[in-house]
């Protein structure tokens, strides 16, 4: 039977670091994997000093994210005009357009519209703290969320499960104590991080290592020599955190599931 994934996130490159690896295993499996992208990310650094700072981010980025979903193998990515909201200095707050001041119902409907137009059997989207807090992370989590349960009134089959991705307690622990001034250094791991008898799929992505690479450089303007990710190399734990497993937690089912952790989202789905 042929399946369908809908992975709902807010910013060009969420789609690489923590699900690149799944995304890329998935489209090789035959599985129709789609995209849904809230914002171009226009209030992302560029890292790249070979970029020209005053280069158009929203273009750039999303010419990047185009080019992060064909290393994935995995269908263009559907776009939704919400600006990003920034963060610290670079906070949108007074940006209408910006996805933070955006009704959350609205970006429901929005959603339940590519739902019942994809018909995916499962959604993946952010755990609810955002993986880090970040507040176009939460609105789309929580807009996802929404529209995974309010797709059963507007379509059958609705989808039948929703994962969060997430990050474990350890995983991020070990990633805050390797750089101290990453977006990861001020939190609290125990809070943000998921325990491991949290997850329902363990994925080891291993395999697809070089794909998730050529997804995550594909964001130049985000992973320059400038960027916390300038120091990664294959030789160590950060690396091998990042590049060799991948996990989901459950936010809702229509069904049952199999015990946890599996391997596969679609384990023992009819």
């Amino acid at each position: 039977m042929e399946r369908t994934l809908l992975v709902i996130l807010a910013h060009p490159d969420d789609e690489s670091f923590g699900l690149g690896g799944t995304l890329a295993r998935y489209a090789s499996e035959g599985v129709n994997v789609h995209l849904i992208c809230a914002t171009r990310g226009e209030s992302g650094k560029i890292t790249d000093p070979e970029i020209d700072p005053d280069t158009p981010k929203g273009p750039l980025r999303e010419a990047e994210l185009k080019a992060s979903c064909e290393a994935l193998g995995i269908h263009p990515p559907i776009l939704l005009d919400y600006h990003d909201s920034g963060r610290l200095e670079r906070s949108q707050d007074n940006n209408p357009q910006a996805l933070m001041n955006a009704d959350d119902l609205e970006v429901e409907k929005i959603l339940l519209e590519h739902i019942a137009d994809i018909r995916p059997d499962a959604l993946i989207t952010f755990d609810p703290h955002g993986i880090y807090g970040h507040i176009d992370h939460i609105k789309i989590q929580r807009a996802s969320e929404a529209a995974f349960w309010s797709a059963g009134s507007v379509m059958q089959p609705a989808p039948k499960r929703l994962f969060y991705a997430v990050m474990g307690s350890k995983q991020m622990q070990m990633l805050k104590e390797a750089r101290d001034t990453s977006t990861l250094s001020e939190l609290d791991a125990g809070i943000y991080g998921v325990s491991d008898d949290s997850f329902a799929c363990v994925m080891d992505v291993s395999a697809f290592a070089d794909q998730k690479e050529a997804s995550v450089r594909s964001h130049r303007s985000q992973v320059g020599p400038n960027s916390p990710l300038a120091s990664f190399s294959k030789d160590n734990d950060m690396w091998q955190a990042m590049f060799s497993h991948e996990y989901l937690s459950l936010g809702g089912l229509r069904g049952s599931f199999p015990g946890m952790p599996v391997d596969d989202i679609f384990a023992g789905l009819d």
